[in-house]
């Protein structure tokens, strides 16, 4: 039994956002590891999804409601009496900000204030953890070389990156006022992660659904901002760092309040056109055009690195896959699927979380080993 295990096995988990692209991973992890999950979101995202291609929906216990209803987000927390919140549920892309603001920052800001304001009137006595997620977009990027620290500056130039940063402001404003103080039973975990990638995104305006979605019909792909870098990881890279900063969190509530950034190593940060030409080694008939002097074309950031220092000090984290093992996990997913399309990918994708933990016990990383 490895660490992970051995903390969330026989515990009731709430995942909000749980029908997205993280959250639907999640889900299947925490499956895999003994816990009763519980989900909430108000809809799926997209038409194809890993929630419903995985059949997450037969594993786990299915809400659908506003992440900014705090009655109803208090009734499921008082009725179900968690150990942990996992708190996904976001809009989570910059091009469709510009199109929703207001919606944006109230999803994003007011809907992570009202998961804390509903667990700070729920009836509960219990221990809880609440690790909340938000994004490296929150932080104020100055596009410069090195990597942002838990400790820089947050703000953001478009609306989701505003809405992440003032998300932050809530979180930090309800850790500091009331849980571990007023409320010393339930303590915050803060996440930040860069961009990530693997099978079942299917989200509009991504690099890697773009792709595979022309590509599987044999079509060709614009690609907006070729030179653009990103700190690409795989989807369960940063999901070990807030199972394991979940996990740290019970055996260490002084971490109440504590931000980590769940990054890929520093030197793996690669243009858009380097992704596009690892994912060719893996598909055959790639065919892309550069877009970049689209005039209808909206902020977004060209150099953007996360520092996960604090994560390796504090939580013993560090990443698991290499570039090439980060590409090439995510497109053979797609390939099992457009290969088998109605097939259940359920065990394709739990196949893919044991061979990361696998890999994971293999390079001794302090969470996969057994205790």
């Amino acid at each position: 039994m490895n660490k992970l295990h051995k903390v969330y096995d026989g515990k009731t988990v709430i995942i909000t956002g749980h029908t997205g692209f993280k959250g639907s991973w999640l889900s299947i992890w925490l499956t895999l590891l003994g816990a009763k999950v519980i989900g909430i979101s108000n809809d799926i995202p997209t038409a194809r999804s890993n929630f419903s291609a995985s059949n997450v929906p037969a594993f786990i216990e299915d809400h659908r409601l506003d992440i900014r209803d705090i009655n109803g987000i208090s009734k499921i927390i008082e009725a179900k009496q968690p150990d942990f919140i996992f708190h996904l549920a976001a809009q989570a892309l910059v091009r469709p900000s510009y199109e929703s603001p207001f919606e944006t920052l109230s999803v994003n800001a007011l809907g992570s204030a009202a998961v804390l304001e509903a667990l700070r009137c729920s009836v509960t006595e219990k221990k809880v953890v609440a690790v909340m997620i938000t994004s490296d977009k929150a932080y104020d990027n100055l596009e410069w070389k090195w990597g942002y620290r838990e400790t820089d500056s947050l703000g953001g130039k478009d609306p989701y990156s505003a809405s992440k940063g003032m998300a932050e402001l809530a979180i930090r404003s309800y850790t500091d006022s009331f849980f571990g103080k007023v409320m010393p039973n339930v303590s915050i975990g803060i996440t930040r992660a860069g961009n990530v990638i693997g099978g079942g995104d299917w989200a509009l305006d991504r690099i890697v659904p773009d792709c595979v979605n022309a590509w599987s019909m044999d079509e060709q792909v614009s690609i907006r901002s070729p030179l653009a870098t990103r700190p690409w990881q795989h989807v369960l890279e940063p999901l070990s760092g807030y199972l394991v900063l979940g996990a740290e969190l019970v055996a260490n509530p002084a971490l109440n309040g504590e931000a980590y950034n769940f990054g890929p190593n520093s030197n793996q940060n690669h243009s858009v056109s380097h992704l596009i030409d690892e994912m060719a080694k893996h598909w055959d008939k790639v065919r892309w055009i550069d877009d970049s002097n689209n005039s209808n074309a909206v902020h977004e950031a060209g150099l953007l690195k996360l520092n996960c220092d604090k994560a390796l000090f504090d939580l013993k984290w560090k990443p698991t896959l290499d570039f090439k093992g980060t590409v090439q996990l995510t497109i053979e997913w797609y390939k099992e699927y457009y290969q088998n399309i109605g097939g259940d990918m359920h065990d394709f994708t739990v196949s893919q979380i044991l061979s990361y933990v696998d890999n994971a016990e293999k390079l001794q990383i302090d969470w996969a080993l057994n205790d």
